[in-house]
């Protein structure tokens, strides 16, 4: 990866983790400061929303982590395994988050139902990133193990010469 991409994704990393916090501490100030006073429940919303926020934060953690690994160089070693892991976790903690909101939201929704439908694709969708990614996990330990078993045979044709 070059420097400009690295550099690049780590702002944009940055900017949005930065985002996150903002919006968990209008969340946090609105829990105290401003009651329930409408047609949807705000307090479960604004509990939700930061709960959301700490799933991307953790996934941002976790791909600024492997960014830096493959800046590098080791990125195909056993230590990824634990940052894909987390990238994992963190958006099927979001596709749970957003099933809580659809869940929320469903009982307004009795006169249009296909809102709530089409949110419950979006979760869905949201599960398929998951799948993605755990796809590309297989890869990463495949890519380990070849990366493993080159070095052995570079070492074995070392004694050799």
């Amino acid at each position: 990866m070059g420097k400009l991409a690295v550099g690049a994704l780590r702002v944009v990393l940055g900017v949005v983790f930065v985002g996150t916090v903002f919006v968990q501490a209008g969340m946090v100030w609105a829990l105290a400061a401003k009651p329930d006073d409408g047609s949807l429940p705000l307090t479960p919303l604004r509990v939700i929303t930061i709960l959301g926020m700490v799933a991307v934060q953790v996934a941002l953690v976790c791909v600024g982590r492997l960014v830096t690994m493959v800046r590098r160089g080791t990125v195909f070693s056993h230590a990824a395994f634990r940052y894909v892991d987390g990238v994992i976790g963190a958006i099927v903690a979001a596709a749970l988050v957003w099933f809580a909101v659809t869940a929320i939201n469903a009982p307004g929704q009795r006169d249009d139902p296909g809102v709530s439908v089409i949110m419950a694709g979006i979760g869905l969708a949201i599960l398929g990133v998951a799948l993605i990614v755990l796809v590309l996990r297989m890869l990463l330990v495949q890519a380990v193990a070849r990366d493993v078993e080159a070095a052995q045979l570079r070492a074995e044709l070392d004694e050799v010469i």
